[in-house]
């Protein structure tokens, strides 16, 4: 009886060790994680990193794309978050509420939120690919002390009935 049921549990588990990608269509996921969090030296970290759903559910090549994180600095030094580039978009542009373009300052021993919360925003400026729902683009972050760190930001899977996409050019959208 004992063998039997070794050799049924061993059928049962040759399945989950392959190397076939899983059949299923693509298209939109719902639900999921949001980006990572990624160290940038022993005291700074950028936690969360991910685009916002687009209210179309797809950034389209050419257009903008909000981008979404916290930066924690568990330190006793301030920093500053000086730039943002990558592969697959222009530029990247910030703002504050008053709609000026600062630096991001990131106090010693605080979270900042980007892009949520009242903080400042970040703006990918000119996607060149189109992207939907869990694609992902690689972001680097560049800080005045703690370095850089090139971080894959994914697209938010499409909005729950209790959380509204972001229109970059509107904000917050109900969904």
């Amino acid at each position: 009886m004992t063998a039997v049921a070794l050799v049924a549990a061993a059928a049962a588990l040759s399945g989950c060790g392959s190397d076939a990608p899983a059949q299923r269509p693509s298209g939109e996921v719902v639900g999921g994680a949001i980006g990572p969090d990624e160290r940038v030296s022993e005291d700074l970290a950028v936690l969360a990193v991910h685009l916002a759903h687009p209210a179309d559910g797809v950034y389209e090549p050419g257009e903008d794309a909000s981008l979404v994180l916290a930066i924690s600095n568990t330190g006793t030094a301030a920093d500053e978050l000086v730039d943002v580039t990558g592969p697959d978009f222009a530029d990247a542009r910030t703002a504050d509420a008053g709609g000026a373009t600062p630096v991001v300052e990131v106090p010693a021993g605080e979270v900042v939120h980007v892009g949520a919360g009242g903080g400042p925003t970040l703006t990918l400026v000119d996607l060149d690919r189109s992207l939907r729902s869990s694609q992902s683009i690689p972001v680097t972050f560049s800080f005045r002390r703690a370095g850089t760190v090139t971080v894959e930001a994914m697209v938010e899977a499409a909005p729950s009935p209790t959380r509204g996409a972001v229109d970059p050019d509107q904000g917050p959208v109900d969904g």
